[in-house]
Order: C-alpha cells, then sequence, then structure tokens
C-alpha cells in the first residue's frame, strides 16, 4: 500500500517526524517497506505569470518574455519551450536556484540578451519524463509563491509490506486509525452525508449468490459529465499512490477506494438491461473485460450480470462493454461486499490482478460499502455534476462478528508482564472494538473491518502491538540441553550435500509448486496435484520431480554468461499415494537431484577439455552411494524416462525396485529449452543415501597380492554388469577384487563378439598364496566363464 504523507496527515496528524512515523508504523506490524520524496531537491523556484512573449531578435526558436515572479519586479527571461503564450502560469526558476542533475541558475546572456531565470517544463523539476514544454500551473496559483510549497512536494511518499490479514490497512483511513490508535492522535475522516435524490430512476437488484455477495448496493446518476476534469488535488493524491488518472469518473472510484477501502465500479447505465443479478457464471459464458482479455469463465466465477449478459468479474474487473466512456451520461454505481473465498485466486487463475481484487481476496469491511457508495456520489455530483437516483441495496446474512472472551490473566501469562485492566480497555476501544466487563474478564467485539480477530490470541496480539513491543521486558531462557541420538546406520543429509559440494556441486532450493507444462515434460506426470489456489500460473501444480527446477535454473544462469554449471537440490515430491498409505491420498518422498552442463573440469592447462557426460553423473551417483552400494545390491539397468535420452540414461535399482535416474536430457527437452549443450542428470532418493553400513572389524592382511590378468571373448549383448556379479559370486574367498581394465573389438575378434580384460587381486591374510592356488583360482573363474556365458580364453 503505497501512500502520502500529507495525505494521511490531513486524517491524523500526531505530533511525531516522518522518521518516528515510519519506525512506529513498523513496530506495530505495518512494516514500512519503502521511503521516497514526492520530488527530488530544487529551491527558489516560483510560481510566475508570463505577462508578454516577443520573437528573440537573435534566434528563430527562442522568445523573449516579461516574467511577474511576485515581489513587484517584471523579469526578462529568455525561453525556448512552444507552448509559452501571454497569460500561462509556470514554475520560474530565480537566479542563485538549485535544480535536479546540479543544475545551477544563474543571470546570463542567451544569444546577446540578458535573462534572469529560467521558466520550466516538469522534466526539468524532476516531476516527470514530460519535457514538450513548460509545466503549465493552474490559473489560480499564487503568483510568487514557492512551488514546493504550491505543489506540497515536501511530502513523503511510503509503501507498507503488509501481511495478508491486515486489509483494513489498504485505504488511507484505515491507516489513520491505525495512527491514532498508536498515537493517541485524534483522527479526522471526511464528512460524507447521503446525497439529494433528485430522480427516481433506479435498478433492481437480485442476489443469486448470496453466499459469494451478501450485500450489493447500486444507484443511477444522470446528466453527469464524462468529459469534466479531474481536480489537480485528486490527480495528485492518486499519482503518489501510484495510480495513474483516467478520466474524472474511474479517478473518483479510485480515489474512493484508496480513501475508504472500499473498491467501487461504474456502469454506463444506458447500455444495461433489466435488473441487475450477483450470480455464478454459467457453462460456456464469455466475458470481455476492460484489459482487453476475452475470458471463458468457469462456474465458480461470480459474475455482476444483467437480464441478458455478464457485465463484469465481481470483484475483480468490469466489462469493457458496459464500461465508461467520454460519451456516457447515465452511470450505475455499485458499491458491494463480495466474500473473500468467491474472489480468491480468481484473477490469478486467468493470469492477471487488479487493486479491487487484491483488496476483496483479503477482506473488505462490509459496513462500509453504503457510506462509499455516498462519498463517491458526492465527489461525482461536485466535479462532474448531475442528479442522483435512490440508493437501492440488497442484502442477505453478513459475516458475524462474534464476541471474545479477554482473561487479563491470560494477556499477562503469553506477554510476560502485567498490564492495567484500564490500559487494556484503552487500547481496545482505541482500535473501534466494543469491550464490556464480565467479572475479571472481558467480552470484545471486533469492528466489521477486522476480519482477523476471531479468538483471544487475537486480542493479546493487538493489546501487545499498542502496548509497544520495546515495552515488553526481555527474559532469559533456561533450559537443559541434551545431545539427541543418532544412528550409526544413517548418514546424515549435511555430509551428503558436503559430498556434492566437494565434488563441485553448488546447492539450490526451489519452489516445490511448478509448472503443468514442466511435469508432462520431464516427469511425464499427467495427473499432477493441483493447487486450488495457486500462487501464480505458472506455479499451478506440485513437483514430482527436481530435474524441472534444475533445468529452469541452468536456464537461468546461461542467460547470465555461465559456461560451466555444476547444482543441486534436496526436497519433497508429491505422489499421489496408492490405498493405505495414511497421508490423505498423497507421498511426498525426500530426494536429491543433480545436474552438470558444460565442461567436465574447469578450464585449466593439465588436461584437454571435454564436456560433461553419462559416465561422469554416473560416477557422481556411485560416489554418493559408496561404500554400501554393494551392501544395497545397487544395479543400473537401461531404462526409458520421459526426461532422459533414450541411450544414455539408466535406472538405479535396489532389490528390483527403482530408487533413482540418471542420463543425459533428451534431445528434445534440449531443443525446446533453447540449451547449446546437453545436460546430465540425476535423481535418487534421498533414504537410500543415507544408509550407512555400520563400523565392522576386518583384518587388514600383511600378505603379498597376487594379481592375474584375464581376457574373454563374449557375446556383445551379454552386460558387463552380469560377468562381474556373477564372477564375484562364484570365486574363491581369496579373490579380493575383480576390475575391468580394458574393452576391445576390431581385428581379430569374431562380429558381434568383444574382448574383455580383468585384473584379479588374491591375498590371504594368514599366509602367502601359492602359484598353484592362484592359477586353480583363475581356472575356476575361467570355466564359470565358459559355462553360464559361453565365454573363449583370448590368447
Amino acid at each position: 500500500m503505497k501512500f502520502s504523507e500529507s495525505w494521511l496527515r490531513s486524517f491524523v496528524d500526531p505530533k511525531v517526524s516522518g522518521e518516528a512515523l515510519s519506525h512506529l508504523l513498523t513496530m506495530s506490524g505495518l512494516e514500512v517497506e519503502e521511503e521516497q520524496p514526492a520530488a527530488p531537491f530544487f529551491d527558489h523556484v516560483c510560481v510566475a505569470r508570463v505577462l508578454e512573449v516577443v520573437k528573440h531578435p537573435n534566434a528563430d526558436r527562442l522568445s523573449l518574455c516579461r516574467v511577474d515572479a511576485g515581489g513587484g519586479e517584471v523579469r526578462q527571461i529568455v525561453c525556448g519551450a512552444p507552448n509559452v503564450s501571454p497569460g500561462i502560469k509556470a514554475p520560474c526558476a530565480l537566479p542563485g536556484a538549485n535544480l535536479p542533475g546540479n543544475l545551477k541558475i544563474k543571470a546570463a546572456k542567451v544569444r546577446g540578451v540578458e535573462s534572469g531565470g529560467m521558466l520550466c517544463s516538469a522534466r526539468e523539476l524532476g516531476l516527470s519524463e514530460d519535457a514538450s514544454g513548460l509545466l503549465i500551473l493552474p490559473d489560480d496559483a499564487p503568483v510568487g509563491e514557492d512551488l514546493r510549497v504550491y505543489l506540497d512536494l515536501d511530502d513523503t511518499l511510503r509503501t507498507l509490506k503488509l501481511t495478508p490479514n491486515r486489509a483494513d490497512c489498504l485505504s488511507i483511513s484505515g491507516i489513520a486509525r491505525e495512527v491514532s490508535a498508536l498515537t493517541r492522535a485524534p483522527a479526522v475522516f471526511p464528512e460524507v452525508s447521503e446525497v439529494p435524490v433528485e430522480t427516481d430512476l433506479r435498478r433492481a437488484i437480485v442476489l443469486d449468490a448470496p453466499d459469494a455477495c451478501p450485500l450489493y448496493c447500486g444507484r443511477i446518476l444522470v446528466g453527469a459529465d464524462a468529459q469534466a476534469a479531474t481536480p489537480d488535488w485528486m490527480k495528485r493524491r492518486l499519482e503518489r499512490s501510484g495510480m495513474r488518472s483516467i478520466s474524472a469518473l474511474v479517478d473518483i472510484t479510485n480515489y474512493v477506494m484508496l480513501e475508504l477501502g472500499q473498491p467501487l465500479h461504474a456502469f454506463d447505465n444506458a447500455k444495461l438491461k433489466g435488473t441487475i443479478h450477483a450470480r455464478s457464471a454459467r457453462p460456456g459464458e464469455k466475458i470481455l473485460l476492460l484489459n482487453g482479455q476475452t475470458l471463458e469463465l468457469r462456474e465458480d466465477v461470480l459474475l455482476i450480470a444483467d437480464d441478458t449478459r455478464p457485465l463484469a468479474m465481481a470483484g475483480i474487473m468490469g466489462g469493457d462493454e458496459t464500461g465508461i466512456t467520454s460519451g456516457t451520461t447515465e452511470i450505475f454505481l455499485e458499491s458491494a461486499f463480495f466474500a473473500p473465498h468467491a474472489v480468491a485466486g480468481r484473477a490469478r487463475r486467468y493470469g492477471f490482478g487488479s487493486e479491487a481484487s487484491y483488496r476483496f481476496e483479503r477482506g473488505v469491511d462490509f459496513g462500509g460499502a453504503r457510506r462509499a457508495l455516498e462519498r463517491a456520489s458526492q465527489l461525482i455530483l461536485e466535479i462532474c455534476g448531475g442528479r442522483a437516483g435512490p440508493l437501492v441495496e440488497a442484502s442477505a446474512p453478513l459475516p458475524e462478528r462474534c464476541p471474545i472472551r479477554l482473561r487479563p490473566s491470560r494477556v499477562a501469562r503469553l506477554l510476560g508482564v502485567s498490564i492495567a485492566d484500564e490500559e487494556i480497555v484503552g487500547i481496545l476501544r482505541r482500535l473501534g472494538m466494543c469491550v464490556e466487563s464480565d467479572g475479571e474478564n472481558f467480552i470484545v467485539v471486533p469492528p466489521s473491518f477486522r476480519f482477523d480477530i476471531e479468538i483471544e490470541a487475537d486480542l493479546i496480539e493487538e493489546i501487545a502491538r499498542l502496548y509497544g513491543y520495546d515495552n515488553i521486558p526481555s527474559s532469559n531462557s533456561h533450559a537443559d540441553l541434551m545431545m539427541l541420538p543418532r544412528s550409526e546406520s544413517e548418514r546424515g543429509i549435511s555430509r551428503i550435500r558436503q559430498n556434492l559440494i566437494d565434488r563441485g556441486y553448488q546447492e539450490v532450493v526451489n519452489f516445490a509448486f511448478v509448472d503443468e507444462e514442466w511435469e508432462k515434460n520431464l516427469a511425464g506426470n499427467r495427473y499432477a496435484i493441483r493447487l486450488s489456489n495457486p500462487i501464480a500460473a505458472q506455479m499451478s501444480v506440485m513437483r514430482s520431480s527436481l530435474l524441472s527446477g534444475l533445468v529452469a535454473n541452468l536456464v537461468t544462469n546461461l542467460k547470465r554468461k555461465q559456461t560451466r554449471v555444476r547444482l543441486f537440490e534436496t526436497g519433497r515430491c508429491f505422489f499421489r499415494a496408492p490405498d493405505g498409505v495414511p497421508v490423505a491420498g498423497f507421498s511426498q518422498p525426500w530426494k536429491l537431484g543433480a545436474l552438470a552442463y558444460g565442461a567436465a573440469l574447469p578450464e585449466q592447462w593439465s588436461a584437454a577439455s571435454r564436456n560433461v557426460d553419462f559416465f561422469d553423473a554416473k560416477g557422481d551417483l556411485e560416489a554418493l552411494l559408496a561404500p554400501n552400494a554393494e551392501i544395497l545390491g545397487a544395479r543400473f539397468e537401461k531404462t526409458a524416462h520421459p526426461a532422459l535420452h533414450p541411450g544414455r540414461s539408466a535406472a538405479l535399482s535396489i532389490g528390483g525396485k527403482c530408487v533413482g535416474v540418471v542420463g543425459e536430457l533428451h534431445p528434445r527437452w534440449v531443443q525446446h529449452y533453447d540449451l547449446p549443450l546437453a545436460p546430465v542428470v540425476f535423481e535418487v532418493d534421498l533414504d537410500v543415501l543415507k544408509f550407512a553400513r555400520m563400523p565392522a572389524y576386518a583384518e587388514v592382511s600383511k600378505q603379498p597380492l597376487a594379481i592375474r590378468d584375464l581376457a574373454v571373448v563374449v557375446d556383445q549383448k551379454i552386460a558387463l554388469r552380469d560377468i562381474l556379479e556373477g564372477i564375484k559370486t562364484d570365486s574363491p574367498a581369496t579373490v579380493r577384487d575383480v576390475e575391468l581394465f580394458d574393452v576391445y573389438t576390431g581385428a581379430g575378434v569374431e562380429p558381434g563378439k568383444k574382448s574383455l580384460a580383468f585384473r584379479i587381486v588374491m591375498q590371504d591374510t594368514q599366509r602367502t598364496l601359492l602359484d598353484t592356488e592362484v592359477d586353480a583360482a583363475v581356472q575356476r573363474m575361467l570355466a564359470y566363464l565358459q559355462n553360464t556365458f559361453a565365454a573363449q580364453l583370448r590368447t
């Protein structure tokens, strides 16, 4: 919520500085996020009247002006603005003035003619980017008055970062109420009285969806001038609140919204047919909005409609076909209360938002709808003229403000400080609450504009805010600390993270909400868990894989000219759980995902440059599994995954269950995301990585190693994994390790065959192995290979 301090002080003017006011608001829970001056610094600039304009004798594009800048002296000023003319009023910078951009004004000759100052444009004063001509001031601007005083340019603009529960402060009146309660300064609000009814024109109103719209007020105004000019004071307040001036009628509705917090809408009454309805959208119904979007509406969207068509998305935006134009003479003015649940998320669903929806989805004061309509009617009659019809109201049961019991003893217990009953009552009444005594306790009824006050703890929070957090004494907490037990059979997640960091990866944290398209593309998930109220259209479903976020991180890094990227993330993924899983139909396991892109090694002189490939990612995953891969029985198997290259990917399985995948990103997605190279990725269940082998004693042999090489020829289709697992299973206990060190195809090897060379390491813990024992072990392994895989000894 952006507002002008000057506007706020016209409602409540506490005797505190602007800096102290910001601190007070922040410490009360209304954080002042930003402060900025209404205009940059300049001085010695006043309101001046141009008396006479003649052509400069030595320049075609310059004029010689006689200017009255006050003080009884007429100045001669050379001016090059195209809109300078006799009789206008404009800012005049006098000699000695300092303007934005370190521009100093002094008397000087311009093309041989003396000039005693400068007539200024808005851009030269830093008020806007308009440099087309002089800043023309109203005819009633007092000549000689300091421009900063006349335009109130010493004002300060503040932006509040409000929490969702404080929708009551989305208006100047709401902030003024808060400041008055905090400082005890009296607040003076605009006087609003019922406007005289001068026409019998009215429209009937029907609430077809009373739960969503329990209150709707409307009034017809005829004879209004839609082309009337918006007063400068109103334009200034709108602009300083971050809104642009559009037309007098639209500006008035926006102004009342900022002043009182009640969004309004004005329809062209001549374009309406029959009764006004507040109803739900019908199947297939469409509407063209003021922002130019044509939407096909779902049935849960609340509409304002007449007897023939939709007129507006209730509480969000009006329709273009019935909007105010320069030719409008009859207005139907709307002021209503729409329940937050009927508005929340509807605008975001269609990819836009509005000031009205921002307020209604948080809660608008249903007690202020009539007052806001009267205030807007009052301003329209004053600025645009016309005649007002009777106010028509349709209502249903409104939200209740239930009484809350407040116990002073509970206040003291939660806040740690004893506050007198009289002070508690004073604080609550300053906040607009009705307070009555009930023995030692109080019965408190919140006002209609405080949707967030529901339980006793809410009242205690309000007391703490106004009493002042700084006034609550701090106390040191005392507690016994105990080291929690930690199983040796489980690795901590910090150790797993550090392992990846040591291998050059950097950790990222992404939202668990992702784009539905990502889920379909990279996870093959067409039944993603959809959010009922997403924070953005591109964050509409829960992720079932970490890979989509990592690819998005890669795209962001590439846009910032990073050519070598290593990222990992740990987090929950979300699935629809099978029957029997007791998490409300969902499962949410922890996973670890990683991505590598670019060069395999940082740029250096000692190794040739090459891009990262499948085996690099597989090696990193194996490093995370080590030394438990063998115990777990981890196997890499060929797989098909929607995100991965069909020939450069594998599944990690344990006990026949797939617990992870590793591979190169599919060429389709490399092209789709416009990646120069294909990254390699892996994703694995975190529980698998957390497993740790219990420490166990193993004797270290002092005996020498016996090493033999064995080369066999086998069929090309036989997987190395099957051979290694078979050898290790069938080999004698003295065999410590079997590793492949060479693969050969070509001359000397039949087509369809491959030569595999293994290095066999043998050792006994008690004695030196004899050559006969070593040879027997090798022959045993060879026999196994011949019998199982039809292997042939390569000579």
